[in-house]
């Protein structure tokens, strides 16, 4: 008759301080610099790049919740090229909000518009969260024509595309 009423006592460690999971606060977090050449580089293996570094999946103390990322320059971004007929086939879509308002550009007709860096920033901004979050961690994306850019006083650190992966760049 006392088997039929044992309770067993569980132990919950999952509110344990020592197995929880840290998070960041607001005043621990930061930010590095880094810069990125796309000379040759393919425009999608170089927004996935960006976008983690972007969102802080490249640092240990990643909290989703947080802005934890660090800053990219991105420099020769005319010099970034597309695989296969994207270039020409590819659409992107966007609507003005009215009947019969959707609107559709190609990367040539971007380029074509001395926006250079519009593709890349439309393929980063869609791997971001949507929100608030996603368009604040959109803002630490720095692209520019050419060689130079004003943020050579932050000693970004080089990242070198070829390096991670080979097939990040064009084979000529």
């Amino acid at each position: 008759m006392q088997d039929k009423y044992k309770i067993d006592i569980i132990s919950n460690n999952s509110i344990n301080p020592r197995t929880m999971t840290k998070f960041l606060k607001s005043g621990e977090l930061t930010s590095n610099w880094f810069e990125i050449d796309a000379k040759d580089a393919i425009v999608g293996r170089l927004a996935s790049v960006i976008s983690k570094i972007i969102r802080g999946k490249n640092k240990n103390t990643f909290t989703p919740h947080m802005d934890d990322g660090d800053f990219v320059v991105v420099k020769n971004i005319e010099l970034a090229k597309f695989t296969g007929k994207k270039f020409k086939d590819k659409k992107y879509f966007r609507h003005t909000g009215y009947p019969g308002g959707i609107k559709e550009i190609t990367p040539e007709k971007l380029l074509e518009k001395n926006k250079p860096g519009e593709s890349l920033k439309l393929a980063v901004k869609r791997m971001l969260p949507g929100g608030v979050l996603g368009r604040k961690q959109l803002t630490k994306l720095k692209i520019y024509s050419g060689e130079k850019h004003p943020h050579s006083a932050q000693n970004p650190k080089i990242i070198d595309l070829g390096k991670l992966n080979k097939k990040n760049l064009i084979r000529n």
